[in-house]
């Protein structure tokens, strides 16, 4: 009898509710807004909503969380890069609170979002390969510290730029031809990348000077130097530069480099202050050493050959044809008629036409 009255009261009570009721949350997070909130807020489709507005809330937290932890950041770690993949991290940390937050109001456990995520990665981690690889490169690339953000650098294939961006994922330069290059970081890993402006930004440059055997060999080498010694953009002396345990002398000196085929080739060796405007530097060299050859007992030496004859070399007997009516005279010193030569000639066609 009790629990028939208490049936009937459940059946009443549920009979007697209005059309359209709140709904219950349900997930942790909706039970605790539900905890705080009015019921009367609950309507049908709330949970999308609310989820919406977490995401949004989440963003704006992570900009200002960025914004406020920037300088913190920035004067812990000496690295530009550095910085600024840490500040992402917090940006990423944020953002996925608020998606986990936002998943658990649709209705999602944390068990279910742990094993979705789980084969999820498992899927992605076999088909994107190599981004991984590109991720896991990128964390060696920030700890080995090979190039920095505003380091001049070179790839393997030749192409110069400044490096504008360094993540986990890639390294983004612009080339000196202002284009943008996108790299992916398992190529920075596995290629060389010189780097020009990393701890000393001053550059060793050669020039050389391919001269004559009978031209002033020592004349060449001090034209060398002295024309070198006139560019602004060049090293003019001072104390001897250390590379490593070596130490090479800071002005520019002229060496004799080889006896070659065709001369004598003389090789500057002179240091660049920066490494930005390497072909200008040259370029300038060049003009003042090009000005100071006019009028100085040095020829520049290019590819040529000496044909010697004597009594082993043999014979050769050449014909020169002339007119009719003159004589030809060949190589040896013999008179052969011009006419008999034409009629030779057309013994080998009666037409004449292959003269």
């Amino acid at each position: 009898m009790q629990s028939g009255t208490t049936a009937g009261t459940t059946t009443a009570e549920t009979a007697g509710a209005p059309a359209g009721a709140a709904e219950t949350p349900t997930g942790t997070a909706g039970e605790a807004l539900g905890n705080v909130l009015p019921e009367w807020l609950f309507v049908p489709g709330w949970e999308y909503v609310a989820a919406a507005i977490v995401l949004v809330a989440g963003y704006a937290l992570s900009q200002y969380a960025s914004r406020l932890l920037g300088r913190r950041v920035a004067r812990r770690f000496r690295r530009q890069s550095v910085a600024q993949t840490v500040l992402r991290l917090i940006r990423g940390t944020v953002m996925a609170l608020s998606v986990a937050v936002a998943v658990n109001l649709l209705g999602f456990e944390f068990g279910d979002i742990v094993l979705s995520v789980t084969v999820f990665s498992a899927v992605l981690g076999i088909v994107l390969a190599p981004i991984v690889g590109s991720v896991i490169s990128g964390l060696f690339i920030l700890a080995d510290e090979p190039y920095e953000i505003g380091d001049m650098i070179e790839l393997e294939d030749g192409r110069r730029g400044f490096v504008d961006e360094i993540t986990i994922r890639y390294t983004k330069m612009y080339t000196l031809d202002n284009t943008s290059l996108v790299v992916p970081n398992s190529n920075m890993r596995e290629r060389f990348v010189t780097n020009f402006s990393a701890e000393d930004e001053r550059v060793r440059l050669s020039l050389g000077l391919l001269v004559t055997y009978e031209s002033d060999v020592k004349r060449a080498r001090t034209l060398l130097e002295d024309a070198a010694s006139n560019v602004d953009d060049i090293i003019q002396g001072g104390p001897d530069i250390r590379i490593g345990s070596a130490r090479y002398p800071a002005r520019p000196t002229a060496y004799i480099d080889e006896f070659g085929d065709h001369g004598v080739l003389i090789t500057l060796r002179y240091w660049a202050k920066k490494p930005y405007k390497l072909l200008t530097v040259r370029s300038r060299l060049q003009t003042k050493l090009w000005s100071k050859l006019d009028s100085e007992p040095v020829e520049i030496a290019y590819p040529h050959q000496h044909m010697f004859f004597d009594d082993t070399s043999g014979t050769l007997r050449t014909e020169v044809s002339s007119d009719e009516g003159r004589d030809s005279r060949p190589s040896d010193g013999s008179r052969v008629d011009a006419r008999r030569t034409r009629e030779d000639a057309d013994e080998g066609d009666p037409t004449g036409r292959d003269r």
